[in-house]
């Protein structure tokens, strides 16, 4: 079973995206500061990780800069959600190895679809 890491601190976020993607086959991990979330990502391996951008202790951009320049880490798809949905925030995604940028609010629908592009 396909193992993804869902990192963010609104918790309602968490829950729904957890209970949508693991009615579509798959396992959830689940931190809620940027801290927990790259120590998690690194003990896991996740076949995906979804990322929020604002976060306490380490944002978003810096995991998944920090992840991409790993060899071990580098091919892990990384879909980032953010209420932050100005261009330049795209680009820093970009910039920082972000596979995907989805924006909040988002539908849970579409989410789970970008996953299954993903991981199949």
């Amino acid at each position: 079973m396909k193992k993804i890491l869902i990192v963010d601190d609104e918790q309602d976020i968490v829950e729904s995206l957890k209970f949508v993607l693991e009615v579509s086959g798959y396992t959830c991990y689940c931190a809620y500061n940027g801290e927990d979330g790259l120590r998690m990502a690194k003990e896991l391996t996740p076949d995906l990780i979804i990322l929020d951008v604002m976060m306490p202790k380490i944002n978003g951009y810096k995991i998944s800069r920090l992840l991409k320049y790993d060899k071990k880490y580098k091919d892990i798809p990384i879909i980032m959600v953010t209420a932050r949905s100005q261009e330049e925030d795209k680009l820093i995604g970009e910039e920082t190895g972000v596979d995907e940028y989805i924006t909040k609010p988002f539908d849970l629908d579409y989410v789970v679809q970008r996953v299954k592009n993903y991981l199949g």
